[in-house]
């Protein structure tokens, strides 16, 4: 008994004339940077639980403070977390606290995110993603697909002339995988020439198709 795979390519083939061409076709997209997604740890550390906890909430009252000049949004802190570090036997203890703060920043305050906020003590600033403009999203699909699809058709023709086969026509298009990977950038200790948002790598969309044709002379 054929398994419902084998009964779809059986009638596939069945509905071709001429020769079945299967070609994948790819594409890839860069995005204008619209924002960059930011998030960094802040640590505290103190002999006590309690004197953790509350050196961390001084420590992020100045960094609100800094990330709110900046008109960071979407700013989000995450509740603390306090541990007992081992230490070796007779020395004091002490007790570590930290949280998460992330948010959505313009890129032309990198600079100053980098400056003015990863110098504070206990920050410890984590890669920003650079995120294209979701406003534009259904634009880009569009524009990948056609070109994934034209990416298919060249190649099927290419194999189509090949083998002396001109004509072609799709029976099927499936869709193999649309992925935006955002890149980073790893945030660096002090240098003396400024961070530059226009060295971001791009947001970059990628997409790819596997376009079956019936091609015939």
């Amino acid at each position: 008994m054929s398994s419902p795979l084998e009964a779809a390519q059986v009638q596939l083939q069945l509905s071709c004339a001429g020769t079945v061409l299967e070609a994948q076709g790819n594409a890839t997209l860069k995005r204008t940077i619209d924002k960059l997604n930011l998030s960094l740890t802040l640590q505290a550390e103190a002999p006590s639980s309690k004197a953790a906890l509350v050196l961390l909430q001084e420590r992020l009252d100045a960094v609100r403070t800094k990330l709110v000049a900046l008109e960071v949004k979407e700013l989000r802190v995450t509740s603390p977390s306090v541990w007992n570090r081992y230490v070796p036997a007779g020395k004091p203890a002490v007790f570590e606290a930290s949280s998460q703060v992330s948010g959505q920043l313009a890129p032309a305050q990198l600079q100053a995110l980098i400056s003015q906020v990863g110098g504070l003590p206990g920050v410890r600033l984590a890669p920003v993603d650079p995120q294209a403009d979701s406003k534009a999203n259904a634009a880009s699909n569009r524009q990948l697909l056609q070109a994934a699809y034209r990416d298919a058709l060249q190649r099927a023709q290419d194999l189509g002339d090949a083998i002396g086969l001109r004509s072609l026509r799709p029976l099927q298009v499936q869709m193999v995988g649309g992925v935006r990977p955002m890149a980073m950038m790893a945030m660096a200790r002090s240098s003396p020439a400024p961070f530059d948002p226009r060295e971001l790598p791009q947001p970059t969309d990628r997409l790819s198709l596997e376009v079956t044709f019936c091609a015939t002379p």
